[in-house]
């Protein structure tokens, strides 16, 4: 961002989302297991801040709004809800 006009503009508007904790020691397992879980199928979630964001959503009954074919893998496999843009 440019300045703090432009900052405070998009902060003010990423304010109006829920915000969650991350989960911690459990998601991180349950992660680790969905990214064996998706290898064995033979895809891969290639990055952990992906596998993450997805287990958190397939606990908690999220769906995903995203642009980013590595949460394929979770929507075939594991269920993901995802919002199609």
């Amino acid at each position: 961002m440019r300045g703090e006009q432009e900052f405070s503009q998009v902060r003010s508007k990423l304010e109006r989302f829920e915000l969650f904790g991350t989960g911690g020691e459990e998601l991180a397992i349950a992660a680790a297991r969905n990214f064996r879980r998706i290898r064995e199928e033979g895809l891969t979630g290639r990055k952990t801040i992906d596998c993450l964001i997805a287990t958190f959503c397939v606990a908690h009954g999220h769906a995903l709004l995203h642009r980013n074919r590595d949460f394929d893998a979770f929507e075939q496999i594991l269920g993901l809800a995802v919002i199609h843009p």
